[in-house]
């Protein structure tokens, strides 16, 4: 019987489930994999993702499930529990399935947002391992991260120090990095403002290179957007050694296979490649790889998990992040071919209380009580917020795909609120489901599942927004107008200059665009809700990132290092020195 979560915490749901949770011999033999497949990491396992792949190469594929929704409140509407909902909910239906989400960081799970395991019985277990760290990927990819900068940053000192002749002694070649021009700067797994804009290397002449520096949050490491995309080992290591760490005093990129780091780097991360296995508090398999970040990334779990996700299981679950302006169209236009495999269906997630900020209600702001209009009926505000719905089927049908929507329920909603959401869905062509996944586990997401494995069975007309010989303008201009609904793009004479020397080098033609732009708005100001109209979207730069081959046009000021709020969540993080748990965390 699924736990009371108005009574319990999700704490103590996830703490009920673990101590039944399977052990990694258990997993072995549940999901028919090789001893030497699975790779103990105390009650964790990772998947040995080469053996497992090249065994079951042969296999044909399952049925692939992605999981997007419309335009969030800040407060997040609900993905991740709607995909443990739906592993629960095919597990009740007597079916082979698992999936995948990606690894929490330590900036939100320490500050505002909190984890991203679920919520209530859809719920990801174990918890606490989930949320601080897991088997290590994070802090792996940071140690690869921040050792290509002690590379770049300890040879300039070098460089200053030493002769043409001395630096040949040290079988080292002069670089000329031009410290105004320093690509990358060092990565941390907090939210830490402090360390937007740093200066280093003060001291003495043994004590580094005096400049201008910055911190990212780890998960927006360039490193993180490759382990989403590579497809094995051998993929990384090549990337690892083509990350343009700084430009030269000519303009030429320096890269980190001109500081002789990348192999350094790949041996950091040599175990990252294998995802984490965890399961819902109902025991479905879902692994865990990847992180979170959205932006500069592709914001999504790796293409290594669904690989061997659509190998080993019938149905396989997989959660884009933001909403399907972003999350979606990166998963569609990016992922799916990167990868070569094509869904079979879209769940959209959807919430009537962000349906009704779109409508025009209240300002939602975390850690602040949520506005009555939220929890009251009004029909009149849901009508009017329900055209963002509408735009992100629309979105999703553009790519051949007919979604279905979840309506992930809250106790607010109201039954007539429900009806007018359901019957705009189905208007609009859409499948359209109301889950109670939260309240009720499997059992709760019966309708919505049963709509998903009717969907799979719908043949898809699957095609991309653009060709990929396609020049970068112009793929933005139509990701602005078709997914967006903007009326055109307009680029500073920086960004505009340096997309035209993108354009003019046949080696970015290879490069996956990779737009950012801020995920609470269909345009680039957070502050527009619904459906706006009559707006342009203002693109300011272009990032390179060689290493994932990603071009990413900015629309807006993106910050990479996000700060920590005046009532983070580590004020209430303690542990219990009796039993070891740790309390407060969720």
């Amino acid at each position: 019987m699924p736990c009371d979560p108005t009574k319990m915490q999700d704490w103590q749901i996830a703490e009920a489930a673990e101590e039944n949770m399977p052990t990694p011999d258990e997993w072995r033999e549940r999901l028919g994999l090789q001893k030497d497949e699975i790779i103990p990491y105390g009650r964790l396992c990772k998947l040995d993702f080469m053996k497992i792949i090249e065994r079951l190469k042969d296999k044909p594929d399952g049925k692939y499930i992605e999981v997007t929704a419309i335009t969030p409140t800040p407060l997040g509407e609900g993905k991740t529990t709607t995909t443990m909902g739906i592993l629960e909910g095919l597990g009740k239906r007597g079916k082979n399935v698992g999936g995948c989400i990606r690894q929490p960081s330590g900036g939100p799970t320490m500050n505002i947002k909190g984890t991203a395991a679920g919520g209530g019985n859809a719920l990801l277990i174990p918890m606490t391992e989930f949320s601080l760290g897991l088997t290590g990927d994070i802090n792996d990819l940071m140690n690869a991260h921040n050792l290509a900068m002690v590379a770049l940053t300890s040879r300039m000192m070098h460089e200053r120090n030493y002769s043409d002749e001395e630096l040949a002694k040290r079988r080292l070649r002069r670089l000329n990095v031009d410290p105004t021009r320093l690509e990358m700067g060092w990565v941390i797994d907090f939210c830490a403002q402090s360390l937007r804009n740093i200066v280093i290397g003060l001291g003495g002449r043994m004590d580094g290179y005096a400049m201008q520096s910055k911190f990212g949050i780890a998960v927006s490491s360039e490193l993180m957007a490759m382990l989403s995309i590579v497809t094995d080992l051998a993929d990384l290591r090549k990337r690892m050694d083509e990350i343009t760490l700084a430009f030269d005093r000519d303009g030429k990129p320096v890269t980190t296979a001109d500081l002789e780091v990348g192999g350094a780097m790949t041996a950091w991360m040599r175990n990252t490649i294998n995802p984490t296995l965890c399961c819902t508090v109902e025991y479905q398999p879902c692994m865990v790889h990847a992180g979170p970040f959205a932006n500069i990334a592709v914001g999504q779990s790796s293409i290594i998990a669904d690989r061997i996700g659509l190998k080993m299981f019938d149905y396989h679950v997989t959660e884009s992040g933001f909403g399907a302006d972003i999350g979606f169209e990166k998963f569609w236009n990016v992922k799916c071919r990167l990868s070569g495999l094509k869904p079979h269906v879209s769940v959209l997630t959807t919430t009537i209380r962000a349906l009704k900020m779109h409508g025009g209600g209240p300002m939602v702001t975390p850690g602040l009580p949520l506005p009555e209009s939220y929890s009251k009926e009004d029909l009149k505000l849901l009508e009017k917020g329900i055209p963002n719905m509408l735009h992100h089927i629309n979105i999703i049908r553009t790519a051949g795909i007919n979604p279905v929507v979840c309506i992930n329920a809250f106790h607010t909603d109201t039954k007539e609120e429900i009806a007018m959401v359901r019957k705009a869905a189905e208007a609009a062509g859409a499948r359209c489901a109301l889950s109670q996944h939260w309240l009720k586990g499997g059992d709760g997401a019966l309708e919505l599942v049963d709509a998903i494995i009717e969907a799979c069975e719908q043949k898809t007309k699957f095609k991309f927004l653009y060709p990929t010989e396609m020049k970068l303008r112009e793929r933005v201009e139509k990701i602005a107008k078709v997914v967006y609904g903007a009326d055109g793009v307009s680029w500073t004479p920086e960004a505009e200059a340096k997309a035209k020397m993108l354009e003019s080098d046949p080696k970015y033609s290879e490069y996956a665009t990779m737009m950012v732009k801020t995920h609470l708005s269909l345009t680039h100001d957070p502050t527009l809700k619904g459906v706006p109209k009559g707006w342009i979207l203002p693109i300011r730069d272009v990032l390179i990132y060689s290493g994932a081959k990603f071009l990413c046009p900015c629309a807006g000021t993106i910050s990479l290092m996000p700060g920590t709020s005046s009532d983070p969540a580590f004020r209430r993080v303690d542990v219990d020195t009796k039993t070891g748990k740790v309390q407060g965390l969720f």
